[in-house]
């Protein structure tokens, strides 16, 4: 039995329990181009929990494509602090000015032209095409990958281009046209809702549990099968957490690279150790600060501080002092740095200067 066969028959048992399980979503309820877009590229390696704040701000900040084409870089940025993966953002504003410039502030309405945005690859164009304009195309990502090799007991590679390949076109052969958007979504809902990954389903609750393979099989746990991603490199770094009358020493990162463009707090290799004298703060007073780590995708940073407290106010060319209004309104900060918040919140608040009323 092929794979679309083994699909077909899930078809409209997956549409009948999505009509009574789906989730209230925003981009659910007004499903326009623009909105729907905004919220796949959030989705990427994100939870819906996560994003559901992140896309109403966004929204309300930047309610359309012209907008999102106009905004200035730092404040799209700080819109989407938190949500990690910053060049997504990047792309959106890329994709929103073709949009405005090439074709007049009209959005691309099927799967070809959608292609043609920066940023949007085969899984984001399908899921516009088909949830805002009906088209009749699949959008596979790792949930639909998940859900599909489960059901077909299918063993191939889900990393391989050629699984995704052989699961698209069946999918393809069996998604019911005029119910295409529906069907995406509810593939989604599937893997977000009850077909979980990392071994753990929920196959009690699911509406394909009497014609699941990997479940029949007991291979929830095996399935899909996926090539083991390469060792991370980790790379020790001290940062640099430097105070003065209520506010913080952040630097811009290079244009190029890992985090670009965005503010930190400054740091180096752990390897180094001249930093202070560098930048002219070797006589600053300093304290042990907190450590932290953080994961990217292909590099973990392990990570030490130190509190620094300088005299004056002078620092190398391009560094600002931030106070914490411009920490939570101006500046976009990585969530790399999120382990650091607490004791820089802490350190603000002690060495704000006094308003003549306060005791």
């Amino acid at each position: 039995m092929d794979l679309e066969e083994r699909l077909r028959p899930a078809v409209f048992p997956l549409l009948n329990w999505f009509h009574d399980n789906a989730r209230e979503l925003p981009w659910r309820s007004d499903p326009t181009p623009y909105k729907v877009w905004v919220s796949e590229i959030m989705l990427q390696q994100t939870r819906v929990a996560a994003v559901l704040g992140y896309f109403a701000r966004f929204m309300e900040a930047l309610p359309t494509v012209e907008a999102l084409a106009n905004v200035e870089e730092d404040e799209l940025l700080k819109l989407w602090q938190g949500l990690g993966y910053y060049n997504r953002a990047r792309n959106l504003q890329k994709a929103a000015r073709q949009i405005v410039q090439d074709r007049g502030g009209v959005f691309p309405d099927n799967y070809g032209e959608l292609l043609t945005l920066a940023g949007v690859g085969e899984y984001i164009a399908g899921a516009i095409a088909s949830i805002a304009f009906g088209e009749a195309v699949p959008a596979v990502d790792g949930n639909v990958l998940r859900v599909v090799t489960r059901l077909t007991g299918d063993a191939g590679d889900i990393t391989k281009p050629e699984t995704k390949a052989r699961i698209r076109s069946a999918l393809a052969a069996v998604m019911p046209q005029a119910l295409a958007g529906t069907f995406n979504q509810a593939l989604m809902e599937l893997g977000a809702l009850v077909c979980l990954p990392n071994g753990g389903p929920e196959c009690g609750r699911c509406p394909w549990q009497g014609l699941c393979a990997a479940c029949r099989d007991g291979k929830t746990a095996v399935l899909p099968v996926k090539s083991p991603k390469k060792q991370r490199k980790v790379e020790g770094r001290t940062v640099y957490l430097i105070f003065r009358e209520g506010k913080v020493v952040l630097r811009r990162r290079p244009d190029s690279g890992l985090l670009r463009g965005l503010w930190e707090f400054p740091n180096v290799p752990d390897s180094r150790e001249d930093a202070l004298n560098e930048w002219g703060l070797a006589d600053a007073a300093t304290l042990d600060g907190p450590g932290a780590r953080h994961i990217f995708t292909h590099i973990e940073w392990h990570m030490q501080s130190v509190q620094v407290f300088p005299t004056g106010d002078a620092l190398p060319e391009g560094w600002v002092w931030a106070d914490r209004a411009a920490l939570a309104e101006r500046y976009p900060i990585p969530n790399a740095f999120d382990g650091f918040r607490r004791c820089v919140e802490g350190q603000l608040r002690q060495t704000e200067p006094r308003k003549a009323w306060e005791p």
